[in-house]
């Protein structure tokens, strides 16, 4: 296992640092070093600026319209980005349900469908979770009965992320009830604007509005949108499941964010509490061993070898990672991390006290709300027996 970049692959990296550092907006650049809300608008913008390059499927083989990038040039894209304060590509569109519609989905769902998400136009949201389906993700009960050339759905999802910019949503919907409960899930696309779907909040602790509840009231679905056969999708589920896992782990941030601790420490005045900087040391070994754990995926993929079954390991340490990094930013700023002024923060306002500084404001927001990776994506105590029956034995 080599773990150094080849002299090509450093050019790479300065092609991709170049270009993202021209073609970044600075005011989205500010607000992700400084954990400022992201719009829409935000997001959208840089998706499109990405798909104007041909670069928001990074992850995609060129048959597809994708740079055909190898598992190391993906990982110096990722970190590049995120290093530059890109916001992270909402995932659900280029990273999740494009790869399962290219490898399950055919000729027609492919024109139809893969073109928007690459561009950036077309917002992908995620129907798996449920009320009553969480980690075990087999028990789904959204039922969607077929009639004639089109389904009929019927239930809710829960969790959705960004459910309310949603253009489009994948969800598992229950097809039969004869077997195994995994034998009974097929993959269906559903326009979010089909009548019968209803969006409703789930707001936060902190105010704010990122997760959803979908219910699905009638919903008449052409069967021309289920992907690849009925009854099959949670073959198809678990093919983007690793790829969802994988994303959740997210080291190129944690890196980042890793910085901005320091910043904060320094800024706060307890960089040389030596107890404190043994904290962030900790941490930044932690951050280098999963960035290890990574690059020895790619470095097996690389070299063609089979990829070590580690999804679940990168979701594990990943998650309690970036709660780690957001305990101690909270703990450098100690009180003046609590005030919480939702729009005065939006305004650029900071407090008029000691410790105001930009920055601040939202470190109790962010804490609260990573609170959910050990959660999403399936719990980390399920992953550990996961990991435990698959890669241990």
């Amino acid at each position: 296992m080599d773990l150094a970049f080849t002299p090509e692959e450093q050019q790479f990296r300065e092609e991709v640092r170049a270009w993202v550092r021209a073609n970044l907006p600075t005011d989205i650049a500010h607000k992700v070093h400084n954990a400022l809300e992201l719009t829409r608008d935000d997001m959208q913008r840089w998706a499109k600026i990405l798909g104007k390059k041909g670069w928001l499927g990074f992850g995609w083989p060129k048959q597809f319209g994708g740079p055909g990038w190898n598992a190391v040039q993906k990982h110096l894209f990722e970190e590049e980005c995120a290093l530059a304060g890109a916001p992270r590509i909402v995932p659900f569109g280029p990273v999740m349900v494009a790869p399962v519609i290219m490898a399950f989905g055919n000729a027609e769902q492919h024109q139809r469908f893969l073109p928007g998400i690459a561009s950036g136009e077309v917002w992908w949201s995620q129907g798996y979770s449920e009320p009553g389906s969480g980690s075990d993700l087999a028990s789904v009960k959204t039922r969607a009965e077929r009639q004639g050339n089109q389904y009929i759905v019927n239930g809710q999802k829960t969790w959705t992320t960004l459910g309310q910019y949603g253009d489009w949503i994948f969800c598992l919907v229950r097809t039969s009830n004869e077997g195994k409960p995994q034998t009974g899930i097929s993959f269906l696309l559903i326009d979010m604007k089909s009548p019968g779907v209803t969006v409703r909040p789930i707001i936060m602790l902190d105010g704010g509005h990122e997760v959803n509840e979908v219910f699905f009231d009638n919903v008449e679905v052409p069967a021309e949108n289920l992907i690849g056969e009925e009854n099959k999708g949670w073959t198809y589920a678990k093919h983007l499941l690793s790829h969802e896992r994988t994303n959740i782990a997210d080291v190129n941030r944690s890196k980042r964010e890793l910085e901005r601790l320091k910043r904060i420490a320094k800024r706060e005045g307890v960089w040389d509490d030596t107890r404190f900087r043994d904290e962030i040391a900790k941490l930044e070994v932690d951050v280098i061993a999963l960035e290890m754990m990574v690059m020895r995926v790619l470095a097996a993929e690389k070299s063609g070898k089979q990829s070590l079954d580690v999804a679940g390991l990168l979701k594990i340490r990943g998650s309690e990672i970036q709660q780690r990094y957001s305990e101690l930013m909270m703990l450098a700023a100690g009180p003046f991390a609590l005030p919480l002024i939702r729009e005065a923060m939006e305004a650029g306002w900071q407090g008029d006290f000691p410790g105001g500084e930009v920055g601040n404001a939202p470190l109790s927001s962010t804490y609260f709300n990573l609170r959910k990776t050990t959660i999403y994506g399936g719990s980390n105590e399920v992953q550990r027996g996961i990991v435990s029956q698959v890669v241990l034995g």
